[in-house]
């Protein structure tokens, strides 16, 4: 098939390109407030032209700190269309975490929600580059004086909705800041075109093809023969969410967007909007939105839903189970990737084949491998654990940090890699089983333990709501499993029946020797364990 040139595999002519064929398509409902693809085009156009006005232009880092919105979504697109890089903000950072992020990212303009208004002003002095801010109204009515603000709504309407910018590049710039797990958050710098085969749907997971011409995605749209609806339900600071919406507006789909995580509001959003297809980030979104449908007291038509996947976090068999037990005929997707990795593999979840081993057993994409020590290929079947390690379309480095990219981005037998640190098996048929991330196992007397496996066999015990698992000092051992449990209400099991149920899931030294009851297991927002915080209420909890 011919298709318009110039075009290139720039994220911003991606959607652009959708808008020119599903104009009139719903795109994106958030709060309240519609748009279709068209009017998203033109409220960003007249973004982009506003920031263009105040200097911002290629290569310009701008902020956005905010709650899921239409905003953001818009704020997305006009910084692409002027070739600029956003910068994705954590909402729950305080003021120390901030100045840092502020300071790494070198920000030249910043949109942000008057709810944090106070917060910027605490930081102001952290962004010297900065030029330029832009308030998004919330109602919350915090004070943002001395800011010098210009308020969301009049930038947009003192500007043009035309498309008349410059030419753009697949080399233009996407960051991607993680806080992973542990450690301040790092800014993963990729390649618009090597992201967008990484994580846009450039390479076809099903398939494996990749697209050889933008124009691809289009046609992949019209030939689904609907809009599916699509509910993400991670903030958009957090990768996965921020792929699910410009993944799905590439081929011409509707996206879904809640501003807070809440069980109750998923289930009335997949009714009233009729959602086809939901992503969550494991058991601490998926284990309270299934048991809130379970004990609903009116029985909501939830008939629309036919699809849900979960990524960068553990999503236990007893989860799975119970979903497929409401919806027997669900297609459940398991997915694992990284920041720095993009999507590395993915398995369809069949029900009754739930068990796994602190990961699942994935279809690896793209050029994904697992490596030994020595950074040798690992063959398939040989049960050795390495690293996983993924070749081709992977980012530039960490933004400003040379040390840390030397550690993550390496080359061995002249071919260039990305491995953050996640550990894991080849199987036979050439499918890859997770085990963990390194950073965070547990050495007890010399065996590696990757807290994934234990938290999953934990949250199977029926009086354990959830669980991290950290390693805790011991004299003989050098480090001991413990496991911090928030426990469901009313219950109180033994360390000894919980090291029971174990048993029957992961051999006997994985098995937990010590347990604290916490009120409520700390997560970031997109549900990713906080493993920092884990380490330090099971030493507080032990009087250490």
């Amino acid at each position: 098939m011919l298709y318009p040139d110039p075009m290139t595999f720039n994220l911003a002519d991606l959607f652009e390109n959708a808008v020119d064929h599903f104009g009139d398509r719903e795109y994106l409902f958030a709060d309240g407030k519609r748009r279709t693809y068209r009017e998203m085009e033109e409220r960003a156009n007249r973004l982009a032209h506003h920031l263009a006005a105040q200097g911002i232009g290629k290569d310009d880092h701008v902020g956005i700190y905010a709650y899921n919105s239409v905003e953001w979504v818009e704020t997305l697109w006009a910084v692409f269309k002027l070739r600029a890089v956003w910068i994705n903000i954590n909402y729950r950072y305080v003021e120390d975490e901030l100045r840092y992020l502020f300071d790494n990212a070198d920000l030249k303009a910043l949109v942000f929600a008057r709810e944090f208004a106070p917060r910027v002003a605490g930081v102001r002095d952290s962004m010297p580059l900065l030029k330029h801010l832009v308030l998004l109204e919330d109602g919350t009515g915090e004070g943002a004086s001395g800011l010098d603000a210009v308020e969301y709504e009049e930038a947009l309407a003192a500007e043009s909705p035309d498309r008349d910018f410059a030419p753009r590049s697949d080399d233009d710039r996407y960051i991607l800041y993680t806080g992973g797990t542990t450690g301040m958050p790092k800014g993963v710098v990729w390649r618009h075109k090597d992201v967008f085969m990484a994580l846009g749907g450039g390479i076809d997971p099903r398939s494996g093809e990749r697209a050889t011409h933008p124009g691809e995605m289009v046609e992949r749209g019209k030939a689904m023969g609907m809009a599916i609806s699509f509910l993400p339900i991670a903030p958009l600071m957090h990768g996965a969410t921020q792929w699910a919406v410009m993944g799905q507006s590439f081929t011409g789909n509707r996206v879904i967007l809640m501003p807070r995580f809440d069980p109750a509001e998923v289930w009335r959003l997949v009714e009233e909007e009729k959602v086809n297809s939901i992503m969550i980030t494991g058991d601490a979104m998926g284990r309270p939105m299934i048991e809130e449908l379970q004990g609903a007291s009116s029985e909501r038509d939830v008939s629309s839903l036919f699809a849900l996947s979960s990524s960068a976090a553990t999503f236990s068999p007893t989860v799975k189970d119970a979903f497929f037990e409401k919806f027997p005929n669900l297609v459940m997707i398991d997915a694992v990737g990284s920041s720095e990795t993009g999507n590395t593999g993915m398995v369809t979840v069949q029900p009754g084949q739930t068990e796994m081993k602190g990961g699942p057993t994935v279809k690896k994409l793209g050029e994904t491998v697992v490596l030994d020590e020595d950074g040798k290929i690992i063959p398939p079947g040989t049960g050795q654990i390495g690293k996983i390690a993924r070749g081709g379309d992977i980012p530039l480095e960490y933004y400003k940090d040379p040390k840390k990219s030397a550690e993550t981005f390496v080359t061995y037998d002249g071919v260039r890699y990305s491995m953050p640190g996640d550990y894991a098996t080849i199987e036979a048929d050439g499918s890859i089983t997770l085990i963990g991330r390194g950073s965070v196992s547990i050495n007890s007397g010399g065996e590696k333990i990757f807290p994934e496996e234990v938290e999953a066999a934990v949250k199977s015990h029926p009086d354990v709501f959830d669980c991290t698992v950290v390693g805790v000092p011991d004299e003989r051992f050098g480090e001991r499993v413990c496991a911090v449990v928030q426990l469901r209400d009313g219950r109180s099991p033994t360390l000894e029946s919980v090291q029971e149920q174990c048993r029957t899931k992961i051999a006997g030294y994985k098995v937990p020797r010590e347990m604290h009851a916490v009120d409520q297991i700390v997560r970031s927002p997109s549900g990713k364990p906080d493993y920092r915080w884990a380490k330090e209420a099971a030493l507080a909890a032990r009087g250490a």
